[in-house]
């Protein structure tokens, strides 16, 4: 089953046309929704989408064409329900409130090394995460920490392990890159840009494994791997969407494109800036979403979701979001346009959910008001539970480092291979 048109087109996610009835290609301004700067384009843009195995179809994107929001005056146009709407706002309300929670942590030394905060693209994790069910895994990147929460790891959890302490969910030897979470199927941050999207390869294949060789029917499972626009010009993502839409592997790679690799400006930095238009080379949808507009990324990640649980493979979705903060807490982002900055703070995701919810009187300010309160009390008292919490002992510093603490490896007995007083013949010259 193929993507719609209406969605795998960037059309809608384009910046408004100009007067000009002419429409001259190269006069149009960037692809990306709230870029200031300006992309020139010598052909128009083609959004390709899988239809069935070995074909692909293109659809040219009528790129003249202005927006238009989805009307929602009746209850059948709604884009959500009241029961989604309240919970996807809470959990960006709680990826805000914690990340900014982080911020106050850090800066009073409860926190160590680098903290790279999720502040601005909120959609984007509760838009796809929210989507799940428990047995789906999520990988992530060194920006971990409100991908944890969607997918179910307690706040209280997460906060000590950004705290060090032994009832983070790491136990606190992963810290604020590496939150990990076997319980939750939160298969790790990874603080080198691209080193996830193996793994969630791996995943992905171990669910469609279970199903076609081990006949479990019932696995259905899908993988999500997250990563920024700075990972998508390494060889790990090429030769990644190339194994899983060779092997139909049900996985979605979500591409949080910021616009910036820590410095570097996404639109300097690689040859054709529109990432999604990868998707299709190797055969795959390839969709551009307003990542800043949670009810249009939920609308993508269903298809791709519904796509990979039937078993028709991968989909690559570019989400273009922007972070509020600076790469880290140790950044002072004094390199980017305070007018780009302003421009997308303008666009808060979280206080374009809320007007569309009181709009369309799916909630009253009232009740999201009640939500904000829970989170308070939420992020107050993981704060509470962290700080009280011990550190870790001693012994465990080798733990989870090697397999085996000697270093020569486990024998069939279970011994170890270095007691065996075979274990060195043959070997005295050497």
């Amino acid at each position: 089953m193929a993507f719609s048109a209406k969605i795998i087109q960037p059309l809608s996610l384009l910046s408004p046309r100009s007067d000009n009835k002419t429409n001259n290609i190269n006069n149009l301004s960037s692809p990306f929704v709230g870029s200031i700067n300006k992309l020139r384009l010598s052909t128009p843009i083609i959004s390709s989408c899988r239809t069935h195995f070995g074909s692909v179809a293109a659809v040219k994107s009528d790129v003249i064409k202005d927006s238009k929001k989805p009307k929602s005056d009746t209850s059948s146009n709604l884009l959500i329900t009241k029961e989604e709407g309240l919970e996807v706002y809470e959990d960006m309300i709680l990826g805000r409130a914690f990340e900014d929670m982080c911020a106050q942590m850090y800066y009073r030394g409860k926190m160590f090394g680098f903290v790279h905060l999720y502040n601005g693209q909120e959609a984007v994790s509760s838009g796809f995460i929210k989507l799940l069910k428990k047995e789906d895994s999520v990988v992530s990147t060194y920006r971990d920490h409100v991908h944890a929460l969607s997918k179910g790891v307690p706040a209280s959890q997460v906060m000590s392990e950004l705290f060090g302490k032994a009832t983070g969910c790491c136990r606190g030897q992963g810290g604020s890159m590496h939150m990990f979470s076997k319980e939750h199927n939160v298969l790790g941050g990874f603080a080198f840009i691209g080193e996830g999207i193996p793994v969630a390869t791996g995943a992905a294949f171990t669910s469609k494994y279970r199903r076609e060789v081990l006949k479990e029917a019932d696995c259905d499972h899908v993988t999500m791997a997250f990563f920024g626009d700075g990972t998508c010009n390494n060889g790990q993502f090429f030769e990644c969407l190339n194994m899983a839409a060779l092997w139909k592997l049900p996985i979605i790679f979500v591409v949080e494109n910021n616009l910036w690799a820590i410095g570097m400006s996404h639109l300097r930095a690689t040859s054709d800036p529109q990432i999604w238009k990868k998707g299709p080379a190797f055969g795959m949808p390839g969709v551009h979403v307003d990542g800043m507009d949670v009810l249009k990324v939920r609308e993508v990640a269903k298809e791709a979701v519904g796509r990979a649980r039937r078993g028709e493979g991968p989909t690559l979705i570019e989400c273009e979001t922007y972070r509020f903060r600076g790469h880290s807490l140790a950044d002072p982002d004094e390199l980017r346009d305070p007018a780009e900055k302003a421009h997308y703070a303008a666009r808060d995701p979280i206080t374009s959910l809320k007007k569309y919810m009181v709009d369309n009187k799916l909630a009253t300010e009232a009740e999201l008001k009640d939500i904000e309160k829970k989170i308070d009390e939420v992020i107050e008292e993981a704060v509470e539970f962290a700080e009280e919490s011990p550190a870790p002992s001693r012994s465990q510093l080798l733990e989870n480092v090697f397999a085996d603490p000697k270093g020569f490896g486990i024998g069939p007995d279970g011994k170890y291979r270095c007691e065996d007083p075979k274990f060195t013949e043959g070997t005295a010259q050497v």
